[in-house]
């Protein structure tokens, strides 16, 4: 493969993430784009996530140095680095995500010139911010939306946040399927087909007895995932169910960590099992009943996309992006953001009713199968790629057999729109 792709006759996309760790989130689509006839490059810090997906999806991936927290110097290093590659990849499509690459990334491709301009939103850390540091990520925000032509939003009630705050115009975002960035690649975790063997093997290397209710949460521990309520609906829920574990398969955080107080139960309290940060969470989810997540904002979290994979009941808040991932009363239930008893109680629930959370899980399940399958979301991204190219009279690769079909064709009017942005440059 060229390294630049000069010489190619097929569109490139660039995609522009802050962290060789949010590449996990591309998983699987890259090599679709490449396949349905895209170049891509994929672009991000360095790191050995970055080299192995540009290996796993066979696509260019160029490393640039980006710091994840505010850096004036180092942001203006970025920026230049980014603009220089772009010019001398010239892209057809960027496609920035997470907020860091969302601002950067996108002025240097505007600065660029380049002709399509996307900016996918994951999520607004701003919404658990206050006064001027709030201030600035609005500003920081509503920048990258300027930038960009377009706003991917991983989820509708993310959209609806965003129009509300005044960052954009509904017009100009758009949602793709019921939402999530990437969807779930459901037979991942099939545990069925391995019986309880694998369960209970991975139960007794966690130190958890097999009997034992185990209620899991996979992510950051941090503020902003309602760590302090998790911990406090654990110890309510222990005088009732003596013998319940938390599970907790992440890791702490320098940026917005719990309390002192809370990271010393987390540290001490023997039913806490922490696995800290692994690559692959999905055998974990087999060793739980029940996946709580008591965010206080989120895109989309594909790891409640994942528990239902599993078929494992969620309890989930009713914040920004969360409140998109659970059908409440049918998938798992929605509890208000904050509110440790209410948590305590949904999880109580279904530790005491069995058959409720085996009803709820499999009902996950289904519905992840039926609206979020990568392959939908990659379909209608695909797409809307085609349309935007089309609309600015580039060509466009041949299109597939899918296509021909129709297969998740993006909402006419958003289409129709295209070409006429006013954030063309």
């Amino acid at each position: 493969m060229n390294e630049l792709g000069e010489g190619s006759s097929r569109p490139r996309v660039m995609y522009v993430v802050t962290s060789s760790l949010s590449v996990r989130l591309l998983r699987g689509q890259l090599r679709f784009l490449r396949e349905a006839g895209f170049d891509v490059t994929l672009v991000s810090s360095p790191g050995i996530e970055l080299k192995s997906a540009g290996e796993c999806e066979s696509v260019q991936a160029i490393p640039v140095p980006m710091a994840r927290e505010i850096s004036p110097l180092r942001d203006l290093v970025s920026l230049w680095e980014l603009w220089r590659l772009i010019r001398r990849v010239r892209p057809s499509i960027t496609n920035v995500e997470t907020p860091k690459a969302g601002l950067l990334g996108g002025l240097a491709a505007f600065l660029a010139r380049v002709p399509c301009r996307i900016y996918t939103l994951q999520g607004l850390r701003l919404e658990t911010t206050r006064g001027w540091k709030r201030q600035m990520l609005m500003s920081a925000e509503r920048l990258a939306c300027l930038l960009a032509q377009r706003v991917i939003c991983v989820s509708e009630s993310l959209r609806q946040k965003i129009v509300e705050l005044g960052l954009i115009s509904s017009e100009d975002t758009i949602v793709f399927a019921p939402g999530s960035g990437n969807g779930v690649d459901v037979s991942r975790f099939n545990f069925d087909c391995g019986g309880t063997s694998s369960r209970w093997q991975l139960r007794q290397k966690l130190g958890i007895p097999e009997a034992a209710p185990v209620v899991g949460f996979v992510g950051r521990f941090t503020r902003d995932k309602g760590i302090a309520e998790l911990i406090k609906a654990f110890i309510l829920l222990r005088e009732r169910f003596p013998e319940l574990r938390l599970l907790m398969v992440g890791d702490f955080e320098e940026g917005d960590p719990p309390t002192d107080e809370v990271i010393h139960r987390i540290k001490t309290e023997s039913n806490i099992i922490c696995t800290k940060f692994l690559d692959d969470p999905t055998p974990y989810y087999d060793a739980m009943d029940i996946l709580a997540l008591p965010t206080y904002r989120e895109g989309f979290p594909n790891v409640v996309l994942e528990a239902q994979a599993a078929g494992k009941p969620v309890v989930v808040t009713n914040a920004t992006g969360a409140v998109d991932s659970v059908i409440h009363g049918v998938t798992g239930l929605v509890v208000p953001v904050g509110n440790t008893e209410a948590l305590a109680d949904g999880l109580s629930r279904f530790l005491a009713e069995p058959s409720v959370a085996a009803a709820m899980g499999q009902s996950g399940r289904k519905r992840v199968i039926a609206e979020f399958q990568p392959e939908r979301i990659w379909t209608e991204l695909e797409l809307f790629y085609r349309h935007l190219l089309e609309a600015k009279g580039l060509p466009a690769p041949n299109p597939t057999p899918e296509i021909d079909q129709g297969i998740g064709t993006p909402a006419t009017e958003f289409l129709s729109s295209c070409a006429h942005s006013p954030n063309d440059s």
